[in-house]
Order: structure tokens, then C-alpha cells, then sequence
């Protein structure tokens, strides 16, 4: 129970009781770009758990959400199958596309394997495209079911799925697994020299980031109600979800949900800028991490141990 002495323990259950009750002050429309946020939040847990612990730069994470969102949403049109069934048809269907990439990918060493991934995102992007007929193509299709038409039950829907993920991926990166991955990312030729299957890990930790991209990337479509390549397969998703990552505190896990909520508040915040926008929110993020190369959480570690 050393945890409960813990301060950082403490301020994440005070910002979780905050946002809980969020619902009973807050207009609508905060609370629809907070419901994004959060989702937005576990993808960039999901990619900081290969990234911050096993050193692998996912550089197309949305190859993996997208899978997750168009397995989903496609039967959820085509079967008119219950939303549980859907979101969990379309995990595994991430999950086992995660798995066929990170099989080759893995063997690959450097900048090859997040080249593999970015390009694993432009073929699905294609792939959808071609087959227009059943994805909808460019512009996208609409989703059958939604989770609620109340922005409150939404918002509730999405903090509900994030503290479940942060704590799994949390405790997955404290676990056996997570001290492994983070000797492998630091220094793989003495982590397999002491007897650890480098390889199996990582795939572990691959297959396991594939799963939330893709559960996360279902609820998101359920809430939109409608699911295209522009919302959910896109380089620029895929810069945004790591500079989210980055932003929090690599190798921490938490922070990429304070990175999130960050980016995507501020650019509504920052909307009535027009098309400068996404150049002050992009410079204000490059700041910080020039800055605070830790990140956001990082700031706070040394503050505490000041």
C-alpha cells in the first residue's frame, strides 16, 4: 500500500474525481471535446506503451485504431450487431492486424520498422478507397448505432473507458513486462544477454497497444456516428497522437492523457485563429518539449524531488 503515500497518486485521483463531475457544471460542448480528448488520451497510452518502454517508434498508430474503427463500424452496418460486439470484433481484428505487421516489422532494427508502420497506414488508406463499395471510401460511412445522443452519457462513456485503460496499461508497464520492454528499449543487446526474449515482448507489448488503439478507435466512431479515413486514418492523426505522447512524458504512460487532453483543447481554444490554429498549437507544443524534454509529467517528477 506504498503507493497511498505517494503525491502523484493522490493529484490522479483528485483529476479523476474532477473530471467525474464534470457533467454537473460544464456545457456541452466542453464536454464533447473532452469525450474526444479522452479517447484521444488512449491512443497515446497505447502508443507510449511500444514507444516509451520498447524503444519501437510506431510512426502510423492510426493504422491500428483504424482497423479497430472500420471493423466496428463496418458490422455494425452490415449485421446490425449490438455496439459490446462490435467494439470487441474490432479489437481483435487490430490485434491480429498488429500481430501481421509486427511479425516482419520486428526483425527489422532503426528508422525500418516506423517506416513499416507509416506505410502500413497509406495501405490501408488505399485498401479502403478501393473498396469503396463496402468502407464508403473518401467520404466515409455512416454508423447504424451510436453510444448515447446525451453529450453527459458520452462524456461519462469515454472517462469510464479511459480510467479503465490507463489503469491496465499503467500496471502493465509496472509489471514484468513493462521492466523488461524498458531494459530491451535501453540497451536490447544486455537485455537478451541476460536471458529475456527480447522479440516476444516486444510483440506482447505490440499486440497489447493494438488492442486499446482499436477498442478506443471504436468508441470513438460509436460517439461520432460516423467513421471515415479523414477521422481516424491520417498521418496528421498520426503526428498528433505521438507529439500527444511526447507532450505528457515519455515512458510514463499517464502523461499521454494530460498530452491529449492539452492538444485537442487547445485547438479548440484556439479555433476562432483560423488557419493559423494549427501552427500556434504546434509551436506552443514544440516549446514545451524543447523545454521539457520529460514532458509534462516529467516537470512535475523534478518538482517533487526539488
Amino acid at each position: 500500500m506504498g503507493f497511498l503515500k505517494q503525491p502523484r497518486f493522490w493529484l490522479v485521483v483528485v483529476l479523476a474525481l474532477f473530471a467525474a463531475v464534470a457533467p454537473l457544471w460544464m456545457s456541452a460542448y466542453f464536454l464533447g471535446v473532452f469525450t474526444v480528448a479522452y479517447y484521444f488520451g488512449v491512443f497515446a497510452m497505447s502508443w507510449d506503451l511500444l514507444f516509451g518502454f520498447a524503444g519501437e517508434v510506431n510512426f502510423g498508430p492510426t493504422a491500428l485504431i483504424g482497423l479497430g474503427a472500420y471493423g466496428a463500424a463496418m458490422l455494425n452496418s452490415m449485421a446490425g450487431l449490438p455496439i459490446v460486439v462490435c467494439l470487441i470484433f474490432g479489437g481483435l481484428l487490430a490485434v491480429a492486424g498488429g500481430a501481421l505487421l509486427a511479425l516482419p516489422a520486428l526483425r527489422l532494427t532503426g528508422p525500418y520498422f516506423g517506416l513499416v508502420t507509416l506505410v502500413a497506414v497509406l495501405l490501408l488508406q488505399n485498401f479502403i478507397v478501393i473498396f469503396a463499395g463496402v468502407t464508403g471510401g473518401e467520404i466515409g460511412m455512416t454508423v447504424p448505432s451510436v453510444l448515447s445522443i446525451d453529450a453527459g452519457v458520452n462524456y461519462e462513456y469515454a472517462l469510464g473507458f479511459l480510467v479503465i485503460c490507463a489503469v491496465i496499461l499503467y500496471g502493465l508497464s509496472r509489471s514484468a513486462l513493462g521492466l523488461i520492454l524498458q531494459a530491451s528499449g535501453q540497451d536490447a543487446t544486455e537485455a537478451a544477454a541476460l536471458g529475456f526474449n527480447i522479440t516476444k515482448h516486444k510483440f506482447a507489448a505490440f499486440c497489447i497497444s493494438a488492442l486499446f488503439s482499436g477498442l478506443a478507435g471504436g468508441m470513438l466512431i460509436f460517439y461520432m456516428g460516423t467513421v471515415s479515413v479523414d477521422t481516424v486514418i491520417d498521418i496528421s492523426i498520426d503526428v498528433q497522437i505521438i507529439i500527444m505522447a511526447v507532450l505528457g512524458g515519455r515512458r510514463t504512460i499517464l502523461g499521454g492523457i494530460l498530452g491529449a487532453v492539452f492538444i485537442i483543447l487547445a485547438n479548440e481554444l484556439l479555433r476562432p485563429l483560423g488557419q493559423l490554429n494549427n501552427f500556434v498549437v504546434a509551436g506552443i507544443a514544440l516549446a514545451v518539449i524543447l523545454l521539457f524534454p520529460d514532458g509534462f509529467l516529467g516537470v512535475l517528477h523534478r518538482a517533487r524531488r526539488a
